[in-house]
């Protein structure tokens, strides 16, 4: 699916979340969406999937403008935020099927495809408990198999390294993210860590104050260290200095 963001703008009140955001994104790549907190980077997900009304600007996949009610459309994106909506009170299997029939993706296969990613992240043996029992990273794991199971054409990740999943949660999503490129999908995923884009993802979009300020590749961002080629732009050398990990 081909991305394209004209020149996003969306306010809160007062404050500006997304200021005249513009980029282009092709199928198979990894995004990283880089910032520190109230940058703008949710905002900026739940944009594209959907979840937020730009106040100005367009939304276009695969050159077809996007709306809050194109059904159609948004089934073909699943938005996961660090803290997944789910019924409490309802299982964890009762909560995944309404969000596979939500998709359509409840079809001849998927139960066993389900099954299967559950056993994968290891909470099959909780899907039968309710979901407000479990613990934060087990409630993403779930929605990860969820995500997994539906395989959408764009993936879009809310702070996915930081959602209390275990090391063999964090495997898993590495390794499927990068699969998922491979079969043509768009990953976007955001961060607060320059490491962690610097391993998984191909390119990296860096806001600040809700501007895009630097938008490259992770190479051209190793070997040239700044936005357009220039290293020396001292906002995008202090925004990149704050998110190294220390």
């Amino acid at each position: 699916m081909h991305l394209e963001l004209s020149r996003v703008f969306k306010t809160y009140g007062r404050s500006r979340a997304l200021d005249s955001v513009s980029m282009s994104l092709e199928p198979g790549q990894v995004v990283a969406v880089l910032g520190a907190n109230g940058a703008g980077k949710s905002t900026l997900l739940r944009v594209l999937s959907g979840l937020v009304k730009a106040d100005h600007g367009e939304v276009r996949y695969d050159d077809r403008l996007f709306r809050h009610d194109d059904l159609e459309l948004r089934r073909r994106i699943f938005f996961l935020p660090d803290f997944p909506p789910m019924l409490d009170g309802v299982s964890m299997l009762a909560n995944l099927g309404v969000l596979l029939k939500v998709y359509a993706a409840d079809g001849p296969g998927a139960p066993e495809r389900l099954v299967d990613w559950l056993q994968k992240l290891d909470v099959l043996e909780l899907a039968e408990k309710p979901i407000d029992t479990l613990s934060r990273g087990q409630i993403y794991k779930s929605a990860l198999a969820a995500l997994l199971t539906i395989d959408p054409e764009l993936w879009l990740l809310d702070e996915p390294l930081a959602s209390g999943m275990d090391p063999r949660g964090l495997s898993v999503l590495r390794s499927e993210v990068r699969a998922a490129a491979a079969r043509g999908r768009t990953v976007v995923f955001s961060t607060q860590i320059l490491e962690a884009a610097e391993r998984l993802a191909d390119r990296a979009c860096v806001l600040h104050r809700g501007e895009l300020r630097l938008f490259e590749s992770i190479e051209t961002l190793r070997t040239r260290g700044g936005a357009d080629g220039d290293p020396s732009d001292p906002v995008v050398a202090a925004l990149l200095d704050q998110l190294r990990d220390p």
